[in-house]
Order: structure tokens, then C-alpha cells, then sequence
């Protein structure tokens, strides 16, 4: 199963009998929730709450915009009120005599009255509506699974985007891991040397030994490196799984962030290797915000 991104969109024109078409579109972006907005033509109000069922079969994620538009030309005849136009030249041809004035009608102004232009409605009543409310139910579904056909595309290259992070990230941890042992040397190293300086040529040795001891256990990152690894793998296996994956990638994502930062706080001032530490830290940070970015798009 393939994750899906929130982003997506689907369209499709229908012709219901000879006189009505209508277009139906399916619009997603990224939410926290699902979020649904229908815009449908008067009288299909009752259609609301089975569209919106519909929706919450089929998505999990994301501000989903549904539009019905019936094409009114298709299902409608231009015509003109006859009583209010002949009742214009009628009045046009009084004043004109009655003043003793020239001039002829304009028909632009008598069509332009309000009211002048009428349309001839065929089959716009109840049986339509009925029609129209079917159809809608009945292309819904297909189109959704439009829909989201887009959004597992999208989820694909999402999925790429972020094994190429966990890749890198794998990366900067082994180099890390690589690091610690020289890196735990010359942390107890300089922990000896200030510390024999501070007590002069006098001092217990093997107490010497228990406080760098503890000094050193306490600047260890090793379980900070073990966590990341696991985290590293279980991304993995979440994205393989796909599904509604998002909010759990997101979490997986802060976790990682917090070891970076336990790892960065352990391995600050060290000097040397602990340097590059650092450096490979910092990339980890800077891969798990780009990842979190695009995880805001994953279902």
C-alpha cells in the first residue's frame, strides 16, 4: 500500500439526459484533519450528507473542496417577456406623439429592462434535481478513486524524497559513531589533565579515575546513536507500509530531532573530532526539518 499525498485533483463532465451536463471537481491540499467544503446547486442540500460519507470512506487527510456546476446554457432557452417589451413601444410610441418627437425604439434598452430577458426552463423541476442528485452519487466514487490515484502518485516521489533523508541520515550516524571512541578519549584526556592540574601532584589516582568515570558516562552519546538508528529503521518500515502514515512519520521525525540535540548538547566544546561531531549533528537537524516539511503533505 503506497502512501498518499494530501495534494491532489480530479475532474469530470456529465451528461445527464439531453438537456442537463453538470461538472464535477475534487480539489485536496495538506490538513491537519479532513477537512470538507462542498459548493452544490440549489436544491441538492438533502445530497450534502451522503457526499460528505462518501469523502470520509475514502480520505483520511486534507481540505478536500467538492463542486457541482450545471452547465445552464445546456438546460435552459433564452427568451423575452413579450408583455414588458410590447408594453415598452407601446409607451415609447405614445410619449413620442404625444410630444411630437422623432426617434425609434432602441432594442438594446427594452432588453435591458429588468425582467425583459427570461429563460424558457425545460425540465428544470424535481425530476431533474433527482436526476442530478443520482448522477452526482454515482460519479462521486469513481472520481475519487481519481483522486486519489493522483495523490499516490504524488505520495511516491514524497516517499523518495524523504528514503533519500533517512539514507542520509543513516549516513551522519554511522559517521558519528565512527567518531565516539576517539572522541571519548580525549574527553577523559582533558578531563585528567584539569583535573590534576586542580589538585597538584598529590592527589588519589583511582578517585581520579571514578570522577572521570562519571564525567565520561555522562558526555556518552552511544544510546543516543542506538535510538536514532532505530527510529531511522522504523521510518523506514512505516513509509514500506504506507496507509495513513503522517502523523506517525511526524512524531518519529521530533523524536529523532531531541537525540540530534541530546548528541549536540553531549559533544559541544570538545575540540578535534568532536568538531566534526558537530558538524554531522547539525546535517542531522537540518535533514529531519526538511523531512518534517514534506511530511505535512502525508496522509
Amino acid at each position: 500500500m503506497p502512501i498518499y499525498s494530501m495534494t491532489g485533483f480530479a475532474r469530470t463532465q456529465v451528461q445527464v439526459g439531453d438537456q442537463l451536463r453538470y461538472t464535477l471537481s475534487l480539489k485536496s491540499v495538506n490538513h491537519r484533519f479532513l477537512d470538507v467544503q462542498l459548493r452544490l446547486p440549489s436544491g441538492l442540500d438533502a445530497l450534502e450528507m451522503e457526499l460528505r460519507k462518501t469523502l470520509k470512506e475514502h480520505l483520511v487527510r486534507g481540505h478536500v473542496d467538492l463542486a457541482v456546476s450545471v452547465d445552464r446554457a445546456c438546460q435552459q432557452k433564452a427568451g423575452y417577456n413579450r408583455e414588458l417589451v410590447n408594453g415598452y413601444l407601446a409607451a415609447f410610441a405614445a410619449a413620442r406623439e404625444e410630444h411630437g418627437l422623432g426617434g425609434q425604439p432602441d432594442l438594446n434598452i427594452a432588453l435591458r429592462l429588468p425582467g425583459a430577458l427570461q429563460n424558457d426552463n425545460r425540465g428544470n423541476g424535481d425530476e431533474d434535481l433527482a436526476a442530478l442528485a443520482e448522477s452526482v452519487q454515482r460519479e462521486i466514487v469513481a472520481l475519487l478513486g481519481e483522486l486519489n490515484t493522483m495523490r499516490a502518485r504524488e505520495g511516491e516521489a514524497l516517499e523518495a524524497i524523504l528514503e533519500g533523508t533517512m539514507d542520509r541520515l543513516a549516513e551522519a550516524t554511522a559517521g558519528v559513531a565512527a567518531l565516539v571512541p576517539e572522541v571519548e578519549q580525549r574527553h577523559q584526556d582533558r578531563l585528567t589533565q584539569r583535573l590534576e592540574a586542580a589538585t597538584g601532584t598529590e592527589f588519589n589516582r583511582q578517585r581520579l579515575l571514578e570522577e572521570v568515570a562519571v564525567l565520561v558516562e555522562r558526555s556518552d552519546i552511544t544510546e543516543e546513536l542506538a535510538r536514532m538508528t532505530t527510529h531511522i529503521s522504523h521510518f523506514r518500515e512505516l513509509l514500506a507500509g504506507g496507509g495513513e502514515a503522517g502523523k506517525k512519520l511526524d512524531f518519529l521525525l521530533q523524536e529523532m530531532n531531541r537525540e540530534a540535540n541530546t548528541l549536540l548538547s553531549k559533544t559541544g566544546g570538545v575540540g578535534g573530532k568532536g568538531t566534526r561531531i558537530t558538524e554531522l549533528g547539525l546535517a542531522m537537524k537540518s535533514e529531519i526539518e526538511k523531512a518534517r516539511e514534506q511530511i505535512q503533505n502525508v496522509e
